[in-house]
């Protein structure tokens, strides 16, 4: 993959150019391609990004370098939130998404070698394991308590000028910092009707991010300077200290901080001051052995329960492999970020429990009494439990556990289940 260099302090006006260079144009083209997403407001797809760009680049371009480019309003989308109420994203069309990127690509360089080590949401070479590892060296080394801080709908209430002061320390090109503001203001259009932003970063840009860490890198720099233990996460913070009143008196000054500098709001409700097995970080918490064992939040568990429960609805009328197909993606992606905690056992009850929702949708999808004739004696049953079984009038997840015989682990592996234990293994590297 193509380096993007570093800008010397010299070539600081001469930013938007080395953003416009063939090499990183085309990098940014590349990734924007392989994060796929849905179309903006203009309805254009990834897959027509190219074609857009041999028609429109030449006049984009020149926008571009004569500071007149305007955004596109972002297209607003709310998702549930896993606590409940909605997190609202803003997706921005495939012109747009491409200029970030490759204005990320030029800006990350600046920025990123002067954040701090305690920061790892959206860097380079970071991940949420190394925040969550962090996590636990400073539990095993007797800070004990935690300070978990919640800002309310943070990305919502970032303030444009402060947030561009901060940027504006190490940009110098102002056609670059105008094309930011003008991200910040670029608005969101809700039911035909496009709302201007005064305030916030829209999640759903590659820029965000990079912007959010900018803007809350002063309160980095606050914690270091005071000597704190923490670990930072995009907006999710947690300070590690070796007592309940010690943690209180953090929590109250942190909190003036945050909204008396910086100008955000801490959500009181959802902050904490508490013991790390007892709370939850990036969907990780621990458990209160010396070693502080990672393990999977229990919240985590119930997220996990109820996407499968919505895959096997017996409501949902799906062919059984398609079913196999969607639990696959799912929970292959899930056990892959969950790898970190200790869940061989959780694993192996989530297959169990995985088949017999699928010995449960395969028996609803048998409604008479002859299919059920035919499918059984096609597994090999004798002919007793075949009678027995086909006739039954018990309900289908009884039905499910009665089947656990005819349908086994080997028949799913048939079918093409994967195995969240046998996952969970190998990437473990256990044998």
């Amino acid at each position: 993959m193509a380096q993007v260099q570093t800008p010397s302090c010299e070539e600081g006006d001469s930013l938007l150019e080395k953003m416009l260079e063939r090499e990183n144009l085309l990098l940014a083209l590349r990734r924007v391609e392989a994060n796929k997403g849905a179309p903006g407001v203009d309805g254009v797809t990834v897959e027509q990004l190219r074609s857009y760009i041999q028609t429109h680049w030449a006049d984009i371009r020149q926008q571009l370098l004569a500071g007149t480019y305007k955004p596109q309003p972002v297209r607003r989308v709310e998702i549930p939130k896993p606590g409940g109420g909605v997190r609202g994203l803003g997706i921005p069309t495939v012109i747009d998404r491409l200029i970030q990127q490759a204005l990320l690509q030029v800006l990350n360089p600046i920025f990123d070698p002067e954040f701090s080590e305690n920061s790892f949401g959206f860097r380079p070479g970071r991940s949420a394991h190394d925040a969550v590892r962090r996590a636990q060296q400073y539990i095993q080394l007797g800070y004990r308590w935690a300070v978990d801080l919640d800002l309310a709908k943070f990305f919502d209430r970032v303030n444009h000028d402060k947030l561009m002061a901060r940027v504006a320390r190490k940009v110098k090109d102002k056609r670059v910092l105008k094309l930011i503001r003008a991200y910040l203001n670029a608005g969101v259009m809700a039911d035909g009707v496009v709302i201007r932003n005064e305030e916030g970063t829209p999640q759903g840009g590659p820029l965000s991010p990079l912007l959010a860490n900018i803007m809350l890198d002063d309160f980095d720099k606050e914690l270091e300077k005071r000597g704190h233990r923490f670990v930072r996460y995009a907006d999710d913070c947690n300070v590690y200290v070796k007592s309940r009143r010690a943690g209180e008196r953090v929590m109250a000054s942190l909190t003036r901080y945050l909204e008396g500098t910086l100008k955000l709001q801490v959500n009181q409700e959802k902050s904490a001051v508490d013991r790390p097995w007892k709370l939850k970080f990036l969907g990780f918490s621990f458990l209160s052995d010396k070693l502080a064992t990672i393990r999977l939040a229990p919240k985590t568990i119930e997220r996990f329960k109820e996407r499968v429960r919505q895959i096997t609805s017996r409501s949902r009328s799906m062919p059984i492999a398609e079913r196999i197909r969607q639990l696959n993606a799912y929970i292959m992606g899930w056990v892959a970020y969950y790898r970190l905690a200790a869940m061989k056992g959780h694993c192996e009850r989530f297959d169990e429990w995985i088949r017999r929702r699928l010995r449960m949708c395969i028996w609803k999808q048998w409604k008479r009494v002859r299919t059920r004739y035919r499918e059984l004696r096609a597994l090999g049953q004798p002919e007793w439990v075949v009678h027995m079984t086909a006739n039954s009038r018990r309900g289908p997840w009884f039905m499910a556990r009665m089947l656990n015989q005819a349908m086994d682990k080997a028949y799913f592996e048939q079918l093409g289940l994967r195995s969240l234990q046998a996952r969970y293994l190998t990437l473990r590297g256990v044998s």
